[in-house]
């Protein structure tokens, strides 16, 4: 947590915890790529559903799967994103290169029309740094979110063509955010909260197929809500002139308190259509919804105040975290072409749409409209599957305006540019 040495320039000020995460590929900070096949496509296979990945993104389509079956991959990911002040300074994320690992695994008996699955991957994710010249250091400079789910479903053919699933989600949960106190600033210093906690939630699916050529997906993940336990650290190195405390400065502290925050994740529903004018063309458009409303204010909750009564707090018990997002739309549309000799070639858009107003703008966030094109191929063998894919992003200029100030007076107002390149690889294997 070592920040570089800035000249002190303004009294202590009480200060408050300014938390919103990052995003993967998606508005917010969910991480709606689960499959390369799947991203090839612009994630629109809903409607489509037919490998192990379903888990995630229907679990109805599990049905279609037969014996058992293992399908696991790896998503690397490059994120660009840069920004510059009304004043034209400009700085760049140093958090960059990721990798996200899944797995599924499906089990159909014969003659059931019960299927079972169970995946193990990350719906959520956070990564985020800025450095310390970046002019919004009490804002925000480094965040990671780290969502980890067990999702066991169950899924049953109702009637050829027609089936339901329905799965628990029982998910890790770890947070660590980071800003600095105080701006100018003439030492070390800084405020963190890292926590960590369990919460449940459940994910359904409806696929149908309507006839040969068309069929229907309804994916649905709910709401879950987790109680973060684990511990707020401020510190600061030097003596800062303040004449609310004695003598007439705060002298330099370290500070540590239990906490604990409630953080909400919004529901999301994916509903898709298929049309297959012959067998070797699969056309497929989605309409998915996430609800960030529901995040509204979080809370970070600490046992002690810092400084103690009489003298103002710094550091108060409870700090808000201001989140107050929009809902918000992906529109996905996939294609793919199979070949007999086993080869498959898709190719994907998807149009995202912003969830962060700029009133509520946090550079952690990287949110603005967004369009993703993607590419990719595949080869089945017969048993052994393996596919490829590569996705660009690409966010037109951000310009925010009016964003609500740091106790320091710092403001995320700007310019906002994103790009990102991504492969994905997944390998099946059926037995």
């Amino acid at each position: 947590m070592k920040k570089q040495v800035r000249r002190l320039g303004v009294p202590v000020t009480c200060v408050g915890v300014v938390m919103t995460p990052w995003l993967s590929l998606a508005t917010g900070f969910r991480l709606p790529d689960q499959d390369a096949f799947a991203t090839a496509r612009g994630e629109a296979f809903a409607a489509t559903a037919d490998n192990p990945s379903a888990i995630f993104y229907n679990p109805a389509g599990i049905t279609q799967l037969e014996g058992h079956q293992f399908r696991g991959g790896v998503y690397g990911l490059n994120i660009q994103v840069s920004y510059e002040s009304p004043s034209g300074h400009e700085v760049d994320n140093e958090e960059d290169l990721f990798a996200i690992p899944q797995f599924f695994y499906t089990f159909t008996p014969e003659k059931m029309p019960l299927s079972f699955g169970l995946g193990v991957y990350s719906p959520y994710g956070l990564s985020s740094g800025w450095q310390d010249d970046s002019g919004f250091r009490t804002l925000a400079t480094e965040a990671k979110l780290s969502y980890y789910c067990f999702n066991p479903v169950v899924a049953y053919e109702i009637m050829p063509g027609l089936s339901v699933a329905a799965g628990l989600t029982v998910n890790k949960v770890e947070l660590d955010l980071q800003q600095g106190l105080f701006w100018p600033a003439s030492g070390d210093d800084g405020f963190r909260f890292k926590g960590d906690g369990w919460t449940t939630g459940f994910n359904a699916g409806v696929l149908w197929k309507a006839c040969e050529q068309l069929s229907f997906g309804v994916n649905f993940r709910s709401a879950t809500q987790v109680d973060l336990e684990g511990r707020t650290e401020a510190y600061n190195t030097v003596l800062l002139p303040s004449p609310a405390f004695p003598g007439g400065a705060l002298p330099p502290f370290t500070h540590g308190s239990p906490a604990e925050m409630g953080f909400r994740f919004p529901l999301n529903v994916v509903m898709g259509v298929s049309y297959r004018p012959t067998p070797k063309w699969n056309i497929e458009f989605n309409a998915d919804y996430t609800d960030w409303n529901y995040l509204n204010t979080a809370t970070v909750q600490q046992a002690d105040q810092w400084p103690p009564a009489p003298f103002p707090a710094l550091l108060p018990n409870s700090i808000p975290v201001p989140l107050n997002w929009d809902s918000s739309w992906y529109y996905e549309f996939g294609v793919t072409h199979y070949f007999d000799s086993g080869w498959t070639v898709s190719a994907g858009y998807i149009f995202n749409e912003n969830s962060v107003p700029d009133t509520n703008y946090n550079p952690l966030v990287f949110d603005m409209d967004r369009h993703f094109w993607s590419a990719g191929a595949g080869y089945h063998w017969e048993h052994a599957s393996v596919d490829l894919a590569y996705q660009f992003g690409y966010g037109p200029t951000r310009t925010v305006s009016g964003s609500a100030p740091s106790p320091a007076g710092q403001t995320a107002d700007g310019d906002y540019d994103f790009m990102s390149h991504a492969l994905f690889l997944s390998f099946g294997w059926r037995f």
